[in-house]
Order: structure tokens, then C-alpha cells, then sequence
């Protein structure tokens, strides 16, 4: 730019003596980084000091106008030459000065002035003589550059209006600059605050600007493998009414964007650019920005109506940087998340850059109007942002040492109100009753129970429907056909979550024991299959757990195996059908096959490693594959050992008959009960060592006379070390099913007890009754197994418990007594006491954001409470909570409107969040599930649901600037295609996760 078009002919210069004392006077001071000096050519400065000395205004020595010809390398660019040198090409005169000499001596023609910054360097301050020369560009346009000089101190923000003007960028564009330095490195300048020298950008470096796309994405970042997206370009929607994509158990953040979407003042503030202005990347608690843009970048997507629905990748990635917690894609809960988004949004968008330390005061019996306005001034000299602006009141809070009586008043600001819901102190609970009748099928009662109750509670509520004793009644939990566990009478009912399929057997007496004169049994149903399972190593046959399983009480004295096979053919008369006269005999060779099972699943001895086993207790698991280790030899043994001959067969029956009963009435009682001698064991553990083949190939296929002859030799002794087995007759008598001692698992089969055939339990008894395939085709009937009958009380519905907001409300504003875990220190008493805490809504925000505490934590239990919340629409109004009360008409209202809701489904461990929201310019409501969006009714959103509740105060609630969309059946009630737009990483999604 020429001089002279700015400053104009020169002035009358005052005298030469006067001219010289002030230019030198000028010329002393010290050099303060951001000012300006100038550049004089050598040459010319010279040649007016020797003016202004001679002291004649008519000498020849007359400079004329400032040229600094000489320092240019052209007249054309007037680049500056390189390698000049001060003192010798050039002189430095601060602003002051030059300004002085302009107007008495004016400049040359089209000269521009070299004026020059002072840099605070690390080492130095000077004047920065040679500006850093950045090249600058449209993301649209890389090949078309302009270059421009700044300074170091020159911040960023000029570099932005530089481009501007120079590429012809509109003020109300919204735009992002990227700093590259190579071609293929490109840095984000977030901070326009920085200067050129903080940001590092040196000559030769180019400065990219990106205008934000009309459907809210940047061109940087939109997918490219997404051409095929026409539909998405073209599609014209409500503003805001857009999904989340699901990226994997992220509804309880969609459901929480959704919310503050529909925030008003919030959103407008992001749509309005206003964020960009009040960035604080300085702030040690903030995110240097980074929350804020992310989310900026969400919005603007959301409420361009160019998307059905977009997905927050970035703002994920962003989150999970800066909150550990909230990484990786595990539930969470959606009011943490709000938390900490409101939280972050503050402190990078925080006006106070500086925060001073302020202590607070006690109210020391001051006014509370006085201490109020005392505190939210120290409030704001600290937090200055739009989250304040929109979201923060203040509550009172007043503690009371029960000691010392000492009152303390404090006002705090708040963000939200997390109010508690009432909680009922019954539960109900649903159990199916087992009688000893076994002819009756089993009950399901629905029963009321104290919810700090103990099992013996719900045996007292059940007995009063059924007339049984409590002490006659067993508690477990089934899960996969076995017992998940057997609850003690004196367990707390918190133990027992509502989806635990719960029973309760009747038991023949009560005050059972371990010591007693009857033992409680675990019963199992156990099938084996028709093959070995000799892929595991072992030649067994492999079982697996159906049905439902039971608890009955059994005599100590009655615990052998003929007895408990009677006593549960009786308890199982319901669904299994006994042998008919005909079918109680039957062949030998039938029953080889059978009898080769009952010896090689009974002969398993009561070691310290089976002991570990049962201990270790059942698991929730999918069911595991049964199997008996038996060994192969002892099977040969078994089939071999049937007698050849008729006379063979009479003389081994007089010989067994010889020897004393061993507890046992029928041969198949016999061989049902198996080895009961644990050398038997010792046999069948030398044989499998020996004996079975990694192959798992059968006996029949080894014909080596070598293994033969061994085989025969362990099979008689084995023989002999069966005592309480009796010799094959021609004819047996038949049994439904076998007996097995097991452990909680039902998996690992347990030691038999006495050789008589009695059980001998250090510890609770578990048994399967084990099924041959074809045996459980014939007799067990699954179908009148699996019935059941449903109590009247089934038939009454669940009343849940309705409350109204206002009581919610109420119970916030309650006294109530500190916990141990959080004492106050007493200033007076010196010492920490469990006061009293009073909170009392003093003012409110804009826009309140109410927290329905559904999640109950406490020493004994954890809980979701399902109650409904009743809470209005319109016109909740707050005059009755406020302790500050309206003084005059200046004073905003009290009552509020509802703008958004978000909803939990389901329990404390899983679960799923949605919203409902009413759209800032249609005043339509929508459903939110993640992608999906559809319309919704106003009587649809008051459920037991409710979570996290958004009120907007009436006062600042705008009409609908459009009028809102009437669904008809032309229009798709889900008008949210499954397409997904992912505007902020380069990647895309088509696919749609609608729960977690």
C-alpha cells in the first residue's frame, strides 16, 4: 500500500533540533513483544541525520521523501532482499517514530511500509525482520495458492481473515484450517488464539482452509466409498430429526445426545457458530476444545436434514481419550455420560481463562438472599460458560451437628437434580411350590415379601397359601436342569434376583440335618447316550442333565439302593410309567449291554479330588457333557464273566446264595448298585493305564492272543474283588433306571458308601436317577413332566407403584442423616459428626435436567425400581419448592415444560436406552432408538422407563416456526432408512445395531 494514500501530503515539520531530540528520545526505548518497529533504508536515515545536525532547513543535505528502494529486491513484489544487515542496510525505529518522520517527510510512491513485530523468543526479544511467508489455500482448490507474510505474534486468527479476503471466503462460512508441512502431513490449527509462532508454521509452509459441508460434515472427512449415497444427498428432512448409530452398546450415549440435541439454547448456540469464539484450549481441566468440537461436528450433522442418521465415531473415539471409563464398547449408564459431557462442554467453553483460587464463606447467621448472591458471584468469577448460562441453579444446604447444634448454610450450584423415587419396603416374588404329593404337579405362586427379608420370610408367606410348616420347605435356584444353589433359612432374600427360577420343595419333616435321622437328597435326571464316548480318552457313556430336578427328605437308615430306587419310582409316579408284569423279566442277553453300563458307571471310589470337585459348587454355565471314566477292561470283564454253561450258571448262584445278604433283594439290585469295594478301583485304574488305546478303538478290535490272555487274567480277578455282586442267572429282573452319587454339578460320579449298598454322605447328597435312551422313551413322559398349575394369586396383576414427580421432589428436599462413609467436620466441635443435611432449591435454570435415581445401591442389595414416575408435560410448576420467592415482576417464572426424555429398559445388568423429544422448530415428538426414529404421541412417554428427564422454562420456549408433520398412511411410520452417514472419520456404516 503507498503511504501517501493512507497519511496523506506531509506536515510542517517542526525544527531540525526539535526533530532530532525527539526521534532519538524515541529511539531508547525498550523493545516489548507485539509492537510494531519499521524499517528505514541505512542510506536515507544517514543522510537526515546530517540534516536535522547542520541546522539549516535550506542545506543541500535535505533527505527528501523516506525511500527504502534499496532494501527491496524489486519494485514489482517488494520482497524484501535477503541477508540484509542491521546498522548496515537498515535502521529499526519504533512506531512512534516512524509515524513522526511520515508526516514530516512523507514516502515514495507505492512503497509499502516495512513495518516489523518484536517476537518474544525463548532466548531473546527482537524485532523479527524477516516475517514467516505462508502460502494459503481453499480445500477445494489446493493448486490455487496465494502467499501472504505474518508475523510470529501474529495469531492464528489473522491468518483466517487473511484467507478470507484474499480467496474471497464469505464471513458467515464456517470454516476449520489445517496447517501442511509436507504433502502428505496436515496438522488441525483448533486455537485461534495461538500466535503463528506457538502453532510452529515457518515459510514455505501452507495454510489449508475447509468450509463445513451444507449437510454439516467436512469435505476432509466425508466417506468416499459412500458414492453410492445418492438418496442421502437428496434427502430433505426435518432438521434434528436424525438417528445415532448403535457402534456397539453405545444406546445410553445416543440416548444422551438425543437429549441435549433437543436442548434449544444449546443447539442454537452450536448452529449459531458462537462456540467457536469462546474455545478455551488453555483451561488444565477442559479438553483443549476437543469435547466441544466433536460435538459441535454431531450437531451440525443432526440439524442439517441432510442425514436419516449419523454416526458419532469420532465423538466415541473422543470420549473415551479423554474418560477412560466411557472405552471400549461396554454398558453404561446415560446419566454418567450427560455428566460428564455437560462437565467437559464447560470447561472448553469456559470464558474465564484464568481461574482464582476463592474460599468460601460460611452464612455465620447472614441473610440467606445476601449469601446466595454471594455465591453464585464467586460461582461465575470461576465458571462462565454457556452450560451455566443454560443448565446451573442453585440449592441451599444446611447441616446440623447433633452435638454441638452448630448450623452450617451453604449454597451450591447444581447441573441436574438427582431426585430418589420412593422405595417400597416388600418385593414380590414368583416360586414354584414342589409338594410331597406325587401326584400333584408343581404350583407357581406369585407371593409379597419384606425386601430386607430372609428365605425363612419367603417360606412363612408361602406356607400361609399352602398350610405347610416353613420349616418343612426347601429354597433353590434351577438353572440347566440342576441346582444352582440351595438357600440356607437364614440368607437374605437380596440373594435371589427376580429372573432366578425359584422352588420350594416340601420336605417329609422338618429341622432336617446333616447329623439327623433324615438326609436331605439332591435329585438329578440324568440320559446317557446310546454310544461311549471314546473320544475323550474314555470308553464310558457320555450323559446329559434334563427335566427338572428335586429335593426330597429320606431317612438316614433307608438310604440304601433298592430303598431309594422304590421310594423315587413312587415320587416320580406323575410322569413315569412302571413296568407291567409282563416286561419285569427279560432275557440274558438283553441284558448284557445294560449290565456292562451299571458295572462300569458304579465302580467310582470317594477320592479327595471328587471332594474338590462337589465343593467347587455348580456354575451358571451352558450344560456340559456327562461322562463316566470307566475302564475297558473292566467292560470286557463284564461281558465275559456271564457264565457259559446252565450248570456253570446254578453252581456260581448256590455259591453267591451261601454267602450272608449284602443288602440287596434282586439281581438287578445287585448289578444296579455295582462294585462297592474300592480295591475294584484300584483294579479298574490299572487297567485303563494299561489298557486303553489313545485310538479309542473297541475290544472287539483287538486280536492279539498277547492281550487276550491278559485281559481274561484281569477279569478274574476283578471278579474276585467284586464281593456284594451276584452271578448272571438265565432270567434278571428289570429296573426303569440306575442310581448314581454325583457331585452339585452332576458331572463327576461320586464314591457308592458301604459294600451293602447304602449311601454315606459327609456333606449334601446329590444323586442321579440315569435313563437308558430307549428306557426313557418308553416310561418317562416329558410332557406331563414339564406341566405345572398357576395359583390364583398368578392371576392377580402386578400393581407396580405409581408415584408423582412432586413426591420425588419432596423427598430430595428432606432431612436426612449423613452415612458413616461421608461425616461432616464440625468447625466447633472439632471433630467429624454424622449431622444432619437439609437441600432446598433456591434458583433454577433455563433448563432443568431432573435424574430419576432408579438405581438403588446399598450395603445389602443393588436394584433397578420400575416405578412410575407420573411427571407432567406442561406446566410443572416449582413456586411451592423455591425457597427464594418472587419480589417482583422482573423475576422469571416457575414453571416449565417438558422438552426430552431418555429411557433405561430393563435390569441392572443389561439393558437398553431410547429418548423422546419434541423438536425446537415443529414442536413435533419423536422416538429416538438409536437409528430408528419415528413419531410419537404424547401419551406414549410416561412410562416406568423414565430415566433422565429435560424441563425447559416456559418464558424461553419458542413457538414452532414451521407447523408440525401429520403422520398419515401414505407416510412410513419408520421414515429412518437402515442407511448410515459417517461425516467425521472417512468411514462408513450401513448396517444398524437397534439394541445392545
Amino acid at each position: 500500500m503507498a503511504a501517501n494514500s493512507s497519511t496523506g501530503s506531509a506536515t510542517e515539520p517542526p525544527g531540525l533540533e526539535t526533530q532530532w531530540r525527539e526521534i532519538d528520545n524515541l529511539n531508547q526505548q525498550q523493545l516489548r513483544a507485539g509492537d510494531s518497529w519499521y524499517l528505514l533504508d541505512k542510506r536515507w536515515y544517514d543522510q537526515w541525520k546530517e540534516y536535522v545536525h547542520a541546522g539549516d532547513q535550506n542545506s543541500s543535505s535535505y533527505p527528501g521523501k523516506i525511500d527504502n528502494t534499496e532494501l527491496y529486491e524489486d519494485l514489482e513484489s517488494y520482497h524484501l532482499k535477503e541477508r540484509l544487515s542491521e546498522n548496515e542496510d537498515f535502521v529499526l525505529v519504533p512506531a512512534e517514530a516512524w509515524h513522526k518522520l511520515l508526516s514530516w517527510y512523507d514516502m515514495m510512491d507505492d512503497q509499502p511500509p516495512l513495518e516489523r513485530k518484536v517476537v518474544d523468543l525463548p532466548s531473546t526479544v527482537k524485532v523479527e525482520v524477516y516475517p514467516v511467508e505462508i502460502y494459503l489455500c481453499l480445500s477445494s482448490n489446493m493448486e490455487s495458492t496465494v502467499s501472504a507474510c505474518f508475523s510470529r505474534a501474529d495469531k492464528i486468527h489473522a491468518i483466517h481473515q487473511k484467507i478470507r479476503q484474499h480467496l474471497n471466503v464469505s464471513e458467515t462460512a464456517e470454516s476449520r484450517l489445517w496447517m501442511r508441512s509436507t504433502d502428505t502431513s496436515s496438522e488441525r490449527l483448533r486455537n485461534l488464539n495461538m500466535t503463528v509462532l506457538d502453532a510452529c508454521l515457518s515459510s514455505g509452509m501452507t495454510v489449508i482452509m475447509e468450509i463445513r459441508n451444507a449437510d454439516g460434515t467436512w469435505p476432509t472427512s466425508r466417506p468416499q466409498i459412500m458414492r453410492n449415497s445418492a438418496d442421502e444427498d437428496s434427502y430433505r428432512g426435518p432438521p434434528g430429526v436424525c438417528g445415532l448409530t448403535n457402534l456397539g452398546n453405545t444406546c445410553f450415549m445416543n440416548s444422551a445426545l438425543q437429549c441435549l440435541s433437543n436442548t434449544p439454547p444449546l443447539t442454537e448456540y452450536f448452529l449459531r457458530n458462537s462456540y467457536l469464539e469462546e474455545l478455551n484450549f488453555t483451561n488444565p481441566l477442559g479438553m483443549k476444545g476437543e469435547i466441544a468440537e466433536a460435538y459441535a461436528d454431531v450437531i451440525k450433522q443432526m440439524w442439517s436434514g441432510r442425514h436419516y442418521s449419523v454416526v458419532p465415531r469420532v465423538f466415541k473415539t473422543k470420549v473415551g481419550h479423554f474418560a477412560s471409563q466411557f472405552l471400549g464398547y461396554q454398558q453404561h449408564d446415560s446419566q454418567e455420560l450427560l455428566s460428564f459431557l455437560l462437565d467437559g462442554l464447560h470447561e472448553d467453553l469456559n470464558r474465564v481463562k484464568k481461574k482464582e483460587y476463592i474460599e468460601l464463606r460460611d452464612a455465620d447467621g447472614r441473610p440467606d438472599q445476601e449469601v446466595a448472591e454471594e455465591a453464585w458471584r464467586n460461582h461465575l468469577r470461576r465458571n462462565d460458560s454457556v452450560i451455566v448460562d443454560t443448565f446451573h441453579g442453585l440449592f441451599k444446604s444446611t447441616l446440623v451437628c447433633p452435638e454441638c447444634n452448630k448450623v452450617s448454610v451453604t449454597f451450591d450450584p447444581f447441573c441436574y437434580l438427582s431426585v430418589p423415587l420412593p422405595v417400597s419396603k416388600e418385593r414380590v416374588m414368583e416360586v414354584f411350590y414342589v409338594s410331597l404329593d406325587p401326584t400333584a404337579k408343581p404350583t407357581q405362586y406369585r407371593l409379597i415379601v419384606p425386601k430386607a427379608g430372609r428365605v425363612i420370610d419367603l417360606c412363612t408367606a408361602l406356607s400361609q397359601a399352602t398350610g405347610v410348616p416353613p420349616n418343612q420347605m426347601a429354597v433353590a435356584d434351577v438353572f440347566n436342569h440342576r441346582f444352582y444353589r440351595i438357600y440356607q433359612a437364614d440368607e437374605s432374600l437380596s440373594c435371589i434376583l427376580d429372573r432366578d427360577d425359584i422352588f420350594v420343595y416340601q420336605l417329609s419333616s422338618g429341622c432336617v440335618d446333616q447329623e439327623g435321622e433324615e438326609v436331605v437328597m439332591a435329585i438329578y435326571m440324568r440320559e446317557r447316550s446310546h454310544y461311549r464316548d471314546y473320544g475323550s480318552g474314555s470308553n464310558s457313556y457320555s450323559t446329559s442333565l434334563f427335566g427338572h430336578p428335586l429335593l426330597i427328605s429320606v431317612p438316614r437308615a433307608q438310604c440304601t439302593r433298592e430303598d431309594l430306587y422304590q421310594l423315587l419310582l413312587k415320587r416320580l409316579a406323575r410322569y413315569v410309567r412302571p413296568l407291567d408284569p409282563s416286561e419285569e423279566v427279560e432275557e440274558e442277553e438283553e441284558e448284557d449291554e445294560e449290565e456292562l453300563y451299571k458295572a462300569q458307571t458304579n465302580g467310582v471310589s470317594d477320592d479327595e479330588g471328587e471332594e474338590d470337585s462337589e465343593e467347587a459348587g455348580p456354575s451358571k454355565k451352558e450344560e456340559e457333557t456327562q461322562e463316566s471314566s470307566q475302564a475297558k477292561e473292566q467292560n470286557n470283564c463284564q461281558s465275559e464273566a456271564s457264565p457259559s454253561s446252565e450248570g456253570e450258571e446254578r453252581a456260581e448262584e448256590e455259591e453267591s446264595s451261601s454267602e450272608p445278604d449284602r443288602g440287596s433283594s434282586t439281581e438287578e439290585g445287585q448289578s444296579a448298585s455295582g462294585s462297592t469295594d474300592t480295591n475294584s478301583q484300584d483294579a479298574t485304574d490299572g487297567d485303563q493305564s494299561a489298557g486303553v488305546e489313545p485310538s479309542g478303538k473297541e475290544e472287539e478290535d483287538e486280536d492279539e492272543d498277547e492281550e487276550e490272555e491278559e485281559e481274561a487274567a484281569s477279569c478274574a480277578q476283578a471278579n474276585k474283588r467284586l464281593p456284594g455282586r451276584r452271578r448272571y442267572t438265565e432270567r434278571q429282573k428289570k429296573a426303569l433306571f440306575t442310581i448314581q452319587a454325583v457331585n452339585s454339578n452332576g458331572t463327576t460320579e461320586r464314591g457308592m458308601g458301604e459294600a451293602d449298598g447304602g449311601f454315606s454322605f459327609s456333606s449334601q447328597p446329590y444323586i442321579a436317577i440315569d435313563w437308558d435312551p430307549d428306557m426313557k422313551k418308553k416310561y418317562y413322559n416329558e410332557n406331563e413332566a414339564e406341566k405345572y398349575i398357576k395359583h390364583q394369586s398368578m392371576d392377580v396383576p402386578h400393581q407396580q407403584i405409581t408415584v408423582q414427580l412432586q413426591e420425588c421432589i419432596e423427598l430430595f428436599t428432606t432431612v436426612e442423616t449423613l452415612e458413616e462413609e461421608n461425616p461432616w467436620y464440625c468447625p466447633t466441635c472439632k471433630k467429624h459428626q454424622l449431622a444432619t443435611k437439609k437441600l432446598d432449591l433456591w434458583s433454577l435454570p433455563e433448563v432443568l435436567i431432573i435424574h430419576l435415581k432408579r438405581f438403588s445401591y446399598t450395603k445389602y442389595s443393588r436394584e433397578k425400581l420400575d416405578t412410575i414416575v407420573e411427571f407432567p408435560l406442561r406446566d410443572l410448576d416449582f413456586s411451592g419448592f423455591l425457597l427464594k420467592k418472587t419480589v417482583n415482576s422482573t423475576e422469571p417464572p416457575c414453571r416449565y415444560d417438558l422438552i426430552s426424555v431418555s429411557n433405561h429398559y430393563g435390569g441392572l445388568r443389561d439393558g437398553h436406552y431410547t429418548s423422546y423429544a419434541r423438536n425446537k422448530d415443529n414442536g413435533q415428538w419423536y422416538y429416538f432408538d438409536d437409528s430408528k426414529v419415528t413419531y410419537a404421541r404424547e401419551e406414549q412417554i410416561v412410562t416406568s422407563a423414565a430415566y433422565l428427564l429435560f424441563y425447559q422454562r416456559q418464558d424461553k420456549i419458542r413457538q414452532p416456526s414451521v407447523p408440525p408433520p401429520v403422520p398419515s398412511s401414505s407416510q412410513p411410520e419408520n421414515h429412518v432408512s437402515s442407511q448410515t452417514h459417517d461425516g467425521m472419520d472417512g468411514a462408513s456404516s450401513c448396517v444398524s445395531m437397534e439394541t445392545d
